[in-house]
């Protein structure tokens, strides 16, 4: 059975697409950073939406990701390992975030840096947090805020 050159040249660019869209996923799901293992603890009132492998990011560019998440059940908070670039220094007054893309996009940590001439050593703890903002109860207390207010009698 001989295969035809068309054949041939085809099967090779299909492989080439396949091991192209491969290499794409692993840098685009940071399983090819292997850059440095800084690591930095945070803990947050909720971590809603915030898992393993969710984006640390800095000015919107990422920096990290949220390497283990736990719950404390000492003070029932969210405590949180991020492993991020040792090439990005943290100032050690920074404050970490849990914030959203959108209404329909996910979560992510945002560090916002501090203005401290120190810098974070690995394995220090964040202690300025922000957990995250539910939208449900957000929805929740405005619609509850505008029933009370259109009930009440105008003066």
């Amino acid at each position: 059975m001989r295969e035809s050159p068309v054949e041939v040249i085809v099967g090779g660019v299909v492989l080439f697409a396949a091991v192209g869209f491969l290499a794409y996923a692993a840098q685009a799901t940071g399983f090819t950073d292997r850059g440095g293992d800084f690591h930095l603890t945070a803990s947050f009132r909720s971590i809603e939406g915030v898992t393993v492998g969710t984006d640390v990011r800095l000015a919107g560019v990422k920096i990290g990701t949220v390497t283990e998440t736990r719950l404390n059940p000492e003070n029932y908070r969210a405590d949180t390992v991020m492993t991020l670039l040792d090439t990005v220094p943290i100032p050690n007054d920074s404050s970490a975030i849990v914030s959203s893309e959108g209404l329909l996009g996910g979560n992510f940590i945002e560090i916002v840096p501090g203005g401290s001439l120190d810098n974070f050593a690995d394995g220090a703890e964040i202690v300025d947090t922000q957990g995250a903002v539910s939208l449900l109860q957000l929805l929740l207390t405005f619609v509850a805020g505008d029933s009370t207010t259109a009930t009440q009698p105008a003066p």
